[in-house]
């Protein structure tokens, strides 16, 4: 179900984008630059185009896919219930509480190592 709308949420969004961008935006008539607009501010505009009405449905179908896709998306759970703990994933035993660490006072020295023994002289 969540790929399904998943992928109607996709189409639906490069479909509103295509549709907002082929349309001639309001007032993009010379006139209009000077203030000659011929629409008026509050009223109406006349009748919808074909347009304006594909860019309402493909609102409302966005709108309501995105609505649905959150709605699953709660009902799955946290993201942190899901996960599994690290040593599940690795074998490596997660540390039991939080890991304190001790402030660098100085520069970081590597420890010294024990030199290697001699192997004894052969007779």
């Amino acid at each position: 179900m969540t790929v399904f709308l998943t992928i109607i949420h996709l189409l639906v969004c490069f479909f509103l984008i295509f549709i907002v961008l082929i349309q001639s935006s309001k007032g993009a008539e010379l006139g209009a630059a000077f203030g000659g607009s011929s629409q008026t501010l509050f009223g109406s505009r006349g009748a919808a185009t074909l347009l304006s009405k594909l860019t309402t449905i493909a609102a409302v179908i966005f709108m309501l896919t995105s609505l649905f896709l959150a709605m699953i998306d709660v009902r799955k759970g946290s993201v942190v219930k899901r996960t599994a703990p690290i040593e599940q994933k690795t074998g490596i035993p997660s540390p039991q509480g939080p890991v304190q660490t001790a402030p660098q006072q100085g520069p970081v020295q590597a420890p010294q190592q024990a030199p290697a023994p001699q192997p004894a002289p052969a007779k």
